[in-house]
């Protein structure tokens, strides 16, 4: 367990309480006022202060403020923060009926209910995570109190850009809780205070486990009369120290503050004192664009007012570029460029923005900035097939369709990783397609494709560093190392990874599965390249023996995670991967004239700059080469890059469409789509765990965000509704739409006036899905959702049948028991799983998050 220190940096704590409401009459009203929220912010922004990490200055209160006006401090808030940011909210908590998102609501909240709820005034927590991952800041704390604040943790599992973000929840998923006395603090808050308020160091596992214990020896209770349990989210081993009251510790004693912004190993309850700890977790892996600050009002004479444009983005990864005033008058708001690239190009492009934004080009007579531009990025999968098919969409946007949120804003300029991303795009555009696009002519840079080899695994000669096939690369390398690794990056997320993936699924006779399961380390593929290079040094023996495929450009800015010491590396150039080639495309919206010339003018001047000397100088300092002739370095101090060659050869020509496509295809049927057959129990002692996001139902439904059409699954209803019949099905087996699914839920699910029996219907789904699986090796999963009424019928030889046909089925099966303690040790569903080599979830654990996992892992979420 390593613990980050932010004493001594510029942190921030934005502490957002909603007490009062604008609307609280129905239909369209929100519950009503919270008098405890008020008593929370009191205290806690004394108690932060007090904890010498945040000074007074630095925590900033929003008492019940309207959505625009939590938006603008959130931003604010995120702007600033340099080492940790934490933001609190306290007051009402929204889901839809499927209970995919929370909305925070605001003091103008209201309500509109119907097949799919409506929330004005209140914001998504997803909006939130994604302006919070905007800030350069090093840690993000989140702390929740509020109804449903649980649901979060599955929005955090999902969300790409999570690795500095630590959630704090005030209780699990589908609960509603009490507001406490409106004398006191809210129950939840009440205890938090009094763990911040205790004299020492105290970080945010030690925080999370110890309101986990206070809550349980409380025995407080949910309003659905269950355990009150907080919840907490971070990845493996992070920590971050919240407060450090008390007297000062002597020089170099215990508790000596490290350097600012250092990270420190801090024993837990997950490590017991004086274990050895592990190494520093990475941190961010892009490189974070620090934003220019305002000139504010009141600092010299003459002071000029600062107009901060809001960039409307919900893409991953933001680089919001602030519109800044000069002269000796406030300038209007400038005109927003939204540029949306490819998630290895974020940070270099960002860069370019961020240079381009305070550079004489968009600066006019009077001072004033001509444009601000928004970058962010979106996998490339994803972008390609959003201005291919789904452009539409952007402006009516569907619950299973919703551009806006999955990619982000409607892009004014696309910077993909190769032009035959375009070709991708054009060739098979739908006729009514709303967006259109017009490539520049001209490359910006030049980035080949390497494999990154660490130096202890041998010197190689020139021949062998250039020219060969990339699979004949690998297959050397484990010659010589026969304990070496290969590893690449998601090819559905970044274009360099997969046009890596055209070569090694290239040559005739490759078995595209086998390649996989020789570079798949076990779980998701890392996201980007500077993804991958941040997890590696995790494990430093695996470090020393893993080659990596990346692009050549991180062999000299490297990536933005905290860990600096990692395995040196030599670059091989296969002589059959294209490399990056990064292109100006300029998007065009039908009907979207209003102010086109002007944009128009913005986006040229933009594309003039990034395609000349300033582009290209910002692109040299990232390591990137020339896009065209023999593609020369561009050396920014004489000096190449430790571990490239100066001019590798011969170069490889440009991507090709039909290879990216083809290659991407092998690559999702490699990772195989997936079959999932869902098990309801429809018994009649279901009827108190149907109705809602946390019946079965819903939790059921919530699940098949995991699935796309290319996957195939189906759903019985359990229950002996016929003599001799154990299920009935409810959606037959085979590929579905999302929509189409949980349409036909909706319409034949229903509790039984009968009872379950598990028994056979666990047999006949085993027996079913055996079969199916029985000629190719395609992921499968079978679900039970449970309220473990009927168990009795899973005892002694009935057991023990199910458990010998679990074993010899090679079929998961996950257990979901909807009542507390189903999965305690012993208990049929435990058994079942485990003998099936799958996982049991009952009421203790977050059952829609975890549910949703599962499924998941078995289909390609494409749907």
């Amino acid at each position: 367990m390593t613990r980050f220190d932010p004493r001594g940096r510029k942190n921030r704590a934005l502490l957002v309480g909603v007490s009062a409401y604008d609307f609280t009459e129905p239909p369209h009203g929100v519950p009503g006022p919270l008098p405890a929220v008020g008593h929370n912010l009191d205290r806690l922004s004394d108690v932060l202060a007090a904890g010498r990490v945040f000074a007074e200055d630095e925590v900033t209160v929003a008492r019940s403020p309207s959505l625009d006006d939590f938006d603008r401090a959130l931003r604010t808030a995120a702007e600033e923060a340099e080492g940790l940011l934490l933001l609190y909210f306290a007051g009402h908590g929204a889901i839809p009926s499927a209970g995919d998102e929370l909305f925070l609501q605001m003091r103008n909240a209201s309500v509109i209910a119907g097949g799919h709820a409506v929330f004005p005034g209140a914001e998504m927590f997803t909006t939130v995570l994604t302006w919070l991952a905007s800030s350069p800041a090093e840690r993000i704390v989140v702390v929740l109190d509020c109804c449903f604040a649980g649901n979060a943790g599955w929005i955090w599992e999902t969300f790409r850009d999570k690795r500095r973000v630590l959630l704090l929840m005030s209780v699990q998923a589908n609960h509603r809780i009490d507001a406490g006395d409106a004398r006191t603090p809210t129950p939840f808050t009440g205890q938090l205070l009094d763990l911040l308020d205790v004299p020492g160091e105290l970080g945010f596992c030690e925080l999370s486990d110890g309101l986990r214990a206070r809550m349980a020896e409380g025995r407080l209770e949910t309003l659905r009369g269950e355990p009150w349990t907080p919840q907490s989210r971070t990845e493996p081993d992070e920590d971050v120290l919240l407060s450090a009251r008390g007297p000062a510790p002597a020089a170099g004693g215990p508790g000596t503050p490290d350097p600012p912004g250092q990270e420190r190993p801090t024993p837990s309850a997950r490590e017991p004192t004086g274990g050895r700890p592990a190494g520093p977790r990475p941190g961010p892996a892009r490189r974070r664009v620090r934003l220019p600050r305002p000139v504010r009002a009141g600092r010299r004479a003459g002071a000029v007012a600062a107009v901060l444009l809001i960039a409307a983005a919900l893409g991953l990864g933001i680089h919001g570029l602030l519109g800044l005033v000069g002269g000796s008058a406030p300038c209007a708001p400038a005109l927003e460029l939204r540029v949306l690239t490819d998630p290895d190009l974020e940070a270099t492009v960002g860069a370019a923005a961020e240079a381009y934004l305070t550079s004489d080009r968009n600066t006019g007579d009077d001072g004033c900035r001509r444009s601000g531009i928004t970058v962010y990025s979106a996998g490339s999968a994803d972008a390609v097939t959003a201005l291919r098919r789904e452009s539409g969409a952007w402006h009516e946007p569907r619950e299973d369709l919703n551009p806006q949120r999955d990619i982000g804003p409607q892009p004014d300029v696309w910077i993909p990783a190769t032009l035959a991303d375009v070709a991708r795009v054009t060739t098979h555009q739908d006729t009514d397609a709303l967006a259109r696009l017009e490539p520049d002519d001209r490359l910006i840079a030049y980035s080949p494709m390497v494999l990154a080899v660490p130096r202890g695994m041998g010197v190689l000669s020139l021949d062998e560093r250039a020219g060969r096939p990339l699979s004949e690369m690998i297959r050397a390398l484990r010659e010589r190392h026969r304990d070496a690794e290969v590893r690449r990056p998601d090819p559905e997320f970044a274009d360099g990874a997969l046009l890596a993936t055209t070569a090694l699924f290239g040559p005739p006779g490759s078995d595209p599965s086998r390649i996989e399961r020789e570079i798949d380390p076990g779980g998701p593929p890392s996201p980007t390249a500077a993804d991958l290079m941040c997890a590696l040094p995790d494990d430093a023996a695996a470090d020393r023996r893993t080659a990596a495929i990346v692009p050549e450009f991180l062999m000299r800015s490297g990536v933005g995670c905290d860990r600096t010491t990692r395995t040196p590396r030599l670059a091989q150039y296969p002589g059959d991967v294209p490399g990056l080639e990064p292109v100006f495309v300029r998007v065009r919206w039908q009907g979207a004239d209003l102010d086109r010339s002007a944009r128009d003018d913005a986006a040229g001047d933009f594309r003039d700059w990034l395609t000349g000397d300033g582009g290209e100088a910002v692109f040299a300092e990232a390591g990137f080469r020339a896009p065209d002739g023999n593609r020369a370095l561009l050396e920014t101090d004489g000096r190449i890059p430790e571990g490239v060659l100066r001019a590798p050869a011969p170069l490889v020509e440009s991507a090709g469409r039909d290879a990216m496509e083809t290659a991407l295809r092998k690559y999702r049927d490699a990772r195989g789509p997936g079959r999932v057959l869902f098990l309801l129990d429809s018994s009649g002692s279901m009827a108190t765990r149907w109705d809602g996001p946390s019946g079965g139902p819903g939790l059921l439904a919530q699940s098949l965000g995991g699935l796309g059409e290319r996957d195939e699954y189906g759903v019985w209803a359990v229950a002996g509704t016929a003599p001799g019949r154990s299920y009935e099905t409810l959606l037959p087996f085979g590929p579905h739409s999302r929509g189409s699914a949980r349409e036909a839920l909706g319409g034949r699910a229903r509790v039984r006036d009968a009872e379950a029996d598990p028994y056979a219907a666990l047999l006949a789904a085993l027996d079913e899905m055996a079969g199916r699986g029985a000629d190719d090796d395609r992921p499968q999963l079978i679900v039970h959702l449970t309220d473990d009424e009927d168990a009795g019928r899973l005892t002694g030889a009935r057991l023990d049948d199910v458990l010998d046909r679990a074993r010899s089925a090679n079929v998961p099966v996950a257990t979901v028991s909807l009542v507390s303690g189903g999965c305690a040790a012993g208990k049929p569903g435990a058994r079942i799983s485990a003998a099936a080599g799958g996982r049991c979830l009952d009421a203790d654990d977050e059952l829609g998050a975890g549910l949703a996992a599962e499924v998941a892992r078995t289909g390609t979420g494409e749907g």
